[in-house]
């Protein structure tokens, strides 16, 4: 591939990162430059796993190290993404993806309506959480990490949902978590996709580099404005991921 082209990815992955450690998403801007760059669509999905997995690690450390992270209450939520991503993985070997297609793009809706119009979804604290540490690994990480593994878009505003309804976290808090465990899914399917020889590593990790520059800024952006920007963000992607999947449908 030309010197070119691999710059013009990169310049995608960096603009990806940043949106994606606010408010998830990145994929929409990634996934489509890298068919444009002539890949298949397996590489594309393959190389796009890869890439992605950089900037959700980078967002996730800078959220940690800002002490918006405490892994320890959060341990049996990654151990269910990563069984559930693994089952997923597995499972759309075998499965047409078309009929969770149709369903998602509702459910995307919803996310958006409820970030849209809820009450009291500002920085201010967490809320009275709905569900314990064990309640919500199984009931809500698990199914939304085999989802992610099983076809993936709008898993990181499902996980934000999740955990601002359901978890009782903070907007802010709930990206940092939301970051965690979109980087547990992520590294699960590529792990999948690098043992099938799937990976265009040149493309992944040239982007990879974007992604990390992205991501940093992201994540400080998220941590500095909270939910003034968080909240529209989620709206806005949660509906763009929702009308791609409608129009590819």
């Amino acid at each position: 591939m030309e010197l070119e082209i691999i710059g013009l990815l990169v310049a995608v992955a960096v603009c990806a990162g940043y949106v994606d450690a606010i408010a998830g998403g990145g994929g929409l801007l990634t996934l489509p430059a890298l068919l444009m760059a002539g890949l298949s669509p397996a590489a594309a999905i393959a190389t796009n796993k890869l890439q992605g997995t950089f900037g959700v690690a980078a967002a996730s450390l800078a959220f940690w190290r800002a002490g918006h992270l405490d892994l320890s209450r959060w341990r049996a939520a990654v151990a269910a993404v990563a069984i559930g991503a693994a089952l997923g993985s597995l499972a759309v070997q075998g499965m047409d993806p078309d009929w969770l297609r149709r369903l998602v793009p509702a459910i995307l809706v919803l996310v958006a309506a409820y970030f849209a119009l809820a009450p009291h979804l500002g920085g201010g604290g967490a809320r009275r959480a709905r569900l314990g540490p064990l309640a919500f690994a199984l009931g809500v990480a698990g199914p939304i990490g085999a989802y992610d593994g099983f076809l993936g878009p709008g898993a990181g505003s499902m996980y934000l949902m999740g955990l601002v309804a359901l978890a009782g976290t903070d907007l802010v808090k709930g990206v940092a978590v939301t970051k965690l465990l979109n980087f547990t899914s992520n590294v699960v399917a590529l792990s999948i996709f690098a043992a099938a020889g799937q990976v265009d590593y040149v493309v992944g990790l040239a982007m990879a580099a974007g992604q990390i520059v992205g991501a940093r800024a992201g994540a400080h952006t998220a941590m500095t404005r909270g939910a003034a920007l968080i909240r529209p963000l989620v709206v806005i992607v949660s509906g763009a991921i929702a009308a791609s999947l409608l129009l590819r449908g």
